[in-house]
């Protein structure tokens, strides 16, 4: 039978790579991002007044709506850009220059919004696309000079005259059979591109969905009578356009708006695997290379859906709790998202709002006050560390903060160990973990380890599947050698299991002389308890020593 620490062992070698990453200062974490949009989009002028309320919501960017003025005073909204109207950039530079005016470190990723309805031109229609080509130009460069990340683009028909990708409500469809459609809505996928990378050759083009929504289509040889009959059947030969003339810097994000009523990770990873998948039989073999390099996976997350009544108009549009309240389902299928999606999960709202907004159609409630928990969800989910370091500032300033760990900050002896912990080392390993009285972080003292090549203090607690809980650390080193946290779970029995869940923790600020060790975990189905493994490895002599105080587990509400 294996040590039930044979984890540790076979795991120093990653945790020796990671640690040497850290010291050539490159972060490799991919930072997942959660953008807000809905019926309450900001413009320029709401997104400048009310930037301190904005940043204070869990996003990191909003998708706004910009207008512009003509000569004659008539207002122009950008995003309707697929109508027969000439532009000029200069009625959009007012909003232009408010966006150069907010200045925000967390809304790093704000996109302007582009809608392809109502659309009132033909595909054969070119002095009608020569307009088309040009707004989307237009809306490019009012993304890329007011500091905006990209260009959410919405295919949705919401309105008449006609749907842009429907080949049965084209206008001239008794003239043009769908395969000559589909080359021409190609050769305008092409003509949009080219513009938009020509003001903006690193944008991302963030849509609502791309080819997911027409993932019942793949899988035939020959597609297109699917297409011609389907809603969106002319939707895969614009984007095939797009990746036509593409430059490898643009990033193509397939939002994945069928998402709204997913309730498994099964149903995200499945969608996943599909967009990255089966969804390039959609495109044309000489593009399915520029297809996997920059198309990411995204999902839409729909906050009615956690709101409205079951039994109501909106009863088709609900998530069950399955079980438990239906905030938690919230919390458990944002995270699942964020943990699928290569980078964005957008959060879509109708019936209230998170910040003023002018639209008659949004109640005055707030989010967070008509789906009380909502905020903290998506705080947590965006960010666990950040959320969990605010709410143990919260928590030492009401003073109701409580330690889990025993004897965490090394107060208490018990021999030459300290009380409440154990320790373990590979065979091979001589060294000693002990009680310091002389070095801590504190006052109190410390655990110290010397000579150690790979081992361990340990201490197990007994917790609940779907806790959450903060740990942290000082640790200190002298000589040769590094320190971790390693987090792991047992049964009631005390075996181990969950292997794959384990988590490491590494030290960070690498000048200082105790540096912090800081995360979260979340705990597994199936299990009872969790154990804190002090790591200390690769130590040459009696001589190199690692310490460790003020070890803390808080749960997090």
């Amino acid at each position: 039978m294996k040590s039930p620490f044979h984890l540790t062992l076979v795991s120093l070698t990653m945790i020796t790579a990671m640690l040497g990453s850290l010291t050539c200062g490159e972060d490799r974490r991919r930072p997942k991002k959660l953008i807000a949009t809905g019926w309450d989009h900001a413009d320029p002028q709401r997104l400048a007044a009310n930037l301190s309320e904005m940043e204070g919501r869990p996003f990191d960017g909003v998708v706004l709506r910009v207008t512009g003025c003509n000569p004659d005073g008539k207002h122009l909204q950008l995003n309707w850009a697929f109508l027969d109207d000439a532009w000029e950039r200069a009625w959009f530079q007012e909003d232009v220059n408010t966006l150069k005016t907010v200045q925000s470190e967390k809304l790093t990723d704000n996109f302007v919004l582009l809608n392809a309805n109502p659309g009132t031109v033909d595909w054969f229609d070119d002095a009608g696309w020569a307009n088309i080509v040009d707004h989307c130009r237009i809306a490019a460069w009012v993304a890329k000079q007011g500091g905006a990340k990209g260009i959410l683009f919405d295919p949705e028909p919401y309105a008449s005259p006609h749907a842009m990708f429907h080949y049965a409500a084209q206008p001239e469809r008794d003239q043009h059979t769908f395969a000559k459609y589909h080359a021409q809505s190609r050769l305008r996928g092409r003509q949009v591109m080219r513009a938009i990378t020509d003001e903006y050759p690193e944008i991302t083009l963030f849509c609502y969905f791309m080819n997911s929504v027409l993932v019942s289509a793949a899988g035939n040889a020959d597609q297109q009578p699917a297409l011609a009959s389907s809603r969106y059947g002319l939707y895969p030969a614009f984007i095939d356009g797009w990746l036509d003339v593409t430059p490898p810097g643009v990033i193509f994000v397939d939002g994945c708006e069928s998402a709204y009523r997913y309730n498994s990770t099964a149903e995200y990873l499945e969608s996943a695997v599909a967009i990255k998948g089966v969804c390039q039989e959609l495109v044309s073999p000489e593009n399915r290379l520029k297809y996997r390099a920059q198309v990411q996976v995204g999902f839409g997350v729909y906050l009615d859906a956690y709101w409205n009544p079951k039994d109501s108009q909106w009863g088709t549009w609900y998530i069950d709790g399955l079980g438990g309240p239906r905030i938690e389902r919230m919390r458990t299928n944002t995270s699942a998202a964020l943990r699928v999606a290569d980078k964005y999960v957008w959060i879509y709202g109708e019936k209230h709002r998170w910040w003023p907004t002018p639209n008659p159609r949004v109640r005055a409630e707030t989010w967070p006050e008509a789906l009380p928990g909502c905020d903290r969800v998506l705080a947590y989910v965006r960010d666990p560390v950040t959320y969990a370091r605010c709410e143990l500032a919260a928590g030492r300033r009401d003073g109701t903060l409580e330690n889990l760990v025993t004897n965490g900050d090394f107060s208490v002896e018990q021999t030459a160990m300290p009380a409440g912990w154990s320790s373990w080392q590979e065979a091979s390993s001589t060294g000693s973990f002990l009680s310091d009285r002389d070095s801590g972080a504190s006052k109190n003292g410390s655990a110290r380890a010397s000579g150690v090549s790979n081992g361990c203090f340990v201490q197990s607690l007994a917790i609940r599947p779907g806790e959450r809980y903060a740990v942290r650390a000082s640790a200190r080193t002298q000589g040769s050698g590094d320190t971790w946290i390693r987090i792991r779970w047992q049964t009631t029995d005390r075996k181990w299991t969950a292997q794959g869940k384990d988590r490491i923790l590494l030290p960070e600020e690498p000048h200082a002389l105790w540096r912090e060790i800081f995360g979260v975990v979340e705990v597994p189905d199936d299990t009872a308890r969790l154990v804190i493994l002090l790591g200390v490895g690769r130590q040459q002599s009696a001589d190199d020593s690692a310490w460790f105080d003020d070890i803390e587990l808080y749960r997090l509400p």
